[in-house]
C-alpha cells in the first residue's frame, strides 16, 4: 500500500480496531464467516431491510453506500447497526474500502496519462505567470504606490472680430495672436496608500502653454484652457496631500500643496470643460483658488444604498502663502496669509444634487474680479490698497442632474455666483463692490457612438455690478463652448473643440487705456483647437 493511503486509512483503522468493538471472548467465528462471504457490495441504502431514515447515522451511511461503495451487509439483507463489531469484521470493511480507494486512484492515473499534454501545457503557463509576478516584485520601484499619467497635446489658435481689432492686436502690449500653435501637459500621479484606505498623492506636471493663445497670459484671460501648464517645460511638484478616513462617514485632508476644491466632499458639477473659466460650474467666484498650504474634512450622513440621497458637509482652508515664514507677508492663519476658508453643504446622490457653498477669501488669493482689469482670472497682488478688491465673501449655488441611461437627454449641470468685496474706507470711487456670474453646461454620452460624448455650456462670467461711488458698470461678458470627445481607445480619446468670448474687455471695451487708448466698440475672441488625452 502506498503511504498516502496508509496515511488515508490509519485512523480509520484505529477506530474500527479499538477495544471498543468486541474482544476475542466474543468472537462469532459464524457472524464474521457471514460478513465475509458477502462478495457483492451493497449499492443503495434500501437493500438494507433494518435501516430506516429515523436512523441517527442513515445519511451518514448513505453516502458511505452512494460515494465511496465500501459497504457490506449480511447476507440477510440486514446491516445489525447495534451489534458491536469484532475486529474481523473491522478488518473485512477495511480491505472492502482500500480496495475502492485503489480504483479511484487508478482512475486518477488513467486520466493523468490522458490529458498528458493539456496539463503540461497549464504546468507551463502557470510557472511563466510565477515568473512574470517575480519579475515584478523584483523591479517595481514601490509596493504601495502606483504610477499613472496623461499627456494632453493641443494644436490651435484665436482670432479676434469687432471694431477697431487691427488697433489692439497691433500694439504689442500682450500675449497670444492669431498664430496657430502646438501646446503639450504632461501630468505624473503617483498614488501610495499605506492601509488601503488612505491616500497619499503626488503630481508631477509640466506643460509649455505659457506663449500661447491659451495660457492665460495675454488680455484675454478667459481664453485659459483646463489642462494649458506654463511651466516652460520644467517638471514641478504641482500638488502633494495626504487623505484619510475617520471613522465610516468623515475624511480628512492635509496638504504641502493643495487647493480648497479639491477637499470637498463630493463636486459640485458634472461638466468637463474646455475653458477652465467653466470648470466647477464657475472657476473664479466661490470655487476659485489658488495652490497652497491647507486641511480640510468632509462629512457624509451613512445610507444603505449608494443610490440613496445623503447630506454632505465639507469645510477648508488654504494658505497661498503659507510656507512664508515671514508674518508680514505670509504664515498660515494671519492676515497676510492670502488665505480662503470654503464651506459647502449638499444634498443628493450621484445622479443629481443641490449645493450651496460659502467662502471667505483674502486679498492676495484668487478671486473673480470681473473683467475690468483685463479678464475673470485675475489674481489680485496688492493686499491693502484701494486698487485691488480687498477681502471678500461669496456664496454660490450649484446643482446637476444627469439620466439613468444615455441618450437624447443630456446631463444638466448649472451655477451662481455672488461676491461682496470688504472695501476700505479710503476706498477710490470705481473700485468693484460686488460681482456676480452664471453658467449653464450640457453633456451627451454615448453622443452618435458609443463612448463618445457631446458638450456645450455658456456662461456670464465673472462681471462688476456694484462700484464704489459710481454707476453701475457696463461690464457684462459672454462665454461658450462647444466640443465633442471622440474616445478612440480606452486610454486615447481626441476632442476637436471651438469657443467664443464676447466682450472679454467687459467695461473696458471701447476704452481700453490699459492699451494706450486704443480700444473697440466691440471686441470678441474666437477659438478653435484639437486636444489629443493620452493616458497610461
Amino acid at each position: 500500500m502506498k503511504l498516502f493511503q496508509q496515511l488515508l486509512v490509519a485512523p480509520a483503522a484505529l477506530g474500527l480496531m479499538a477495544p471498543m468493538a468486541a474482544n476475542a471472548a466474543d468472537l462469532d467465528i459464524k457472524g464474521v464467516s457471514d460478513y465475509s462471504a458477502s462478495s457483492e457490495q451493497v449499492t443503495s441504502i434500501s437493500q438494507f431491510q433494518d435501516v430506516y431514515p429515523t436512523d441517527w447515522a442513515y445519511q451518514a451511511l448513505s453516502n458511505l453506500i452512494e460515494r465511496y461503495g465500501c459497504v457490506a451487509g449480511y447476507p440477510s439483507g440486514s446491516y445489525l447497526g447495534n451489534r458491536a463489531m469484532t475486529r474481523f469484521e473491522a478488518a473485512a470493511l477495511l480491505n472492502a474500502c482500500l480496495d475502492r480507494i485503489t480504483e479511484v486512484t487508478d482512475e486518477l492515473r488513467r486520466l493523468m496519462q490522458e490529458f498528458e499534454q493539456e496539463l503540461a501545457i497549464l504546468k507551463g503557463r502557470v510557472d511563466g505567470l510565477e515568473a512574470r509576478v517575480g519579475e515584478l516584485e523584483a523591479t517595481q520601484f514601490s509596493t504601495t504606490t502606483k504610477l499613472n499619467g496623461k499627456a494632453h497635446m493641443v494644436l490651435g489658435g484665436t482670432s479676434y472680430t469687432g471694431d477697431e481689432t487691427d488697433d489692439l492686436t497691433d500694439d504689442g502690449d500682450y500675449l497670444g495672436t492669431d498664430a496657430l500653435t502646438f501646446n503639450y501637459t504632461l501630468q505624473l500621479d503617483l498614488n501610495t496608500s499605506f492601509t488601503g484606505k488612505d491616500l497619499l498623492y503626488t503630481r508631477l506636471k509640466t506643460g509649455n502653454f505659457a506663449d500661447s493663445a491659451f495660457g492665460g497670459k495675454g488680455y484675454v484671460k478667459p481664453a485659459y484652457l483646463n489642462v494649458a501648464n506654463n511651466n516652460q517645460d520644467v517638471v514641478k511638484v504641482d500638488k502633494l496631500w495626504y487623505t484619510f478616513p475617520i471613522g465610516d462617514d468623515f475624511t480628512a485632508w492635509i496638504g504641502a500643496k493643495i487647493e480648497n476644491y479639491y477637499m470637498l466632499g463630493s463636486a459640485p458639477s458634472l461638466y468637463q470643460p474646455i475653458l477652465k473659466a467653466f470648470k466647477l460650474g464657475g472657476n473664479y467666484g466661490v470655487y476659485g483658488a489658488s495652490t497652497g498650504q491647507g486641511l480640510g474634512l468632509a462629512w457624509k450622513s451613512p445610507v444603505d444604498d449608494p443610490m440613496d440621497a445623503r447630506f454632505g458637509i465639507s469645510a477648508n482652508y488654504v494658505a497661498k502663502e503659507g510656507d512664508n515664514g515671514d508674518p508680514s507677508d505670509g504664515g498660515v492663519g494671519n492676515g497676510n496669509s492670502k488665505g480662503k476658508f470654503l464651506a459647502k453643504v449638499d444634498y443628493g446622490n450621484p445622479q443629481w444634487q443641490v449645493s450651496a457653498a460659502y467662502a471667505y477669501t483674502q486679498q492676495g488669493m484668487t478671486q473673480g474680479f470681473g473683467t475690468s482689469d483685463g479678464g475673470a482670472s485675475v489674481y489680485s497682488k496688492c493686499r491693502g490698497t484701494s486698487s485691488c478688491g480687498a477681502d471678500s465673501n461669496g456664496v454660490a449655488f450649484r446643482a446637476f442632474w444627469q439620466p439613468d441611461e444615455p441618450g437624447l437627454i443630456p446631463s444638466f449641470s448649472v451655477g451662481y455666483d455672488f461676491t461682496d468685496y470688504n472695501l476700505p474706507d479710503e476706498a477710490a470711487d470705481g473700485t468693484r463692490e460686488q460681482s456676480m456670474a452664471w453658467f449653464a453646461g450640457m453633456m451627451w454620452k454615448d453622443a452618435f457612438i458609443e463612448g463618445n460624448t457631446l458638450g456645450a455650456a455658456v456662461s456670464e462670467l465673472q462681471w462688476v455690478t456694484q462700484q464704489k461711488g459710481d454707476d453701475t458698470p457696463d461690464d457684462g461678458n459672454m462665454a461658450f463652448e462647444l466640443w465633442y470627445k471622440f474616445q478612440v481607445t480606452d486610454n486615447i480619446s481626441v476632442t476637436p473643440a471651438v469657443f467664443y468670448l464676447s466682450r472679454p474687455f467687459g467695461e473696458k471695451t471701447g476704452t481700453a487705456t490699459k492699451y494706450g487708448g486704443k480700444g473697440a466698440d466691440t471686441f470678441g475672441t474666437f477659438g478653435g483647437l484639437v486636444q489629443t488625452t493620452f493616458k497610461f
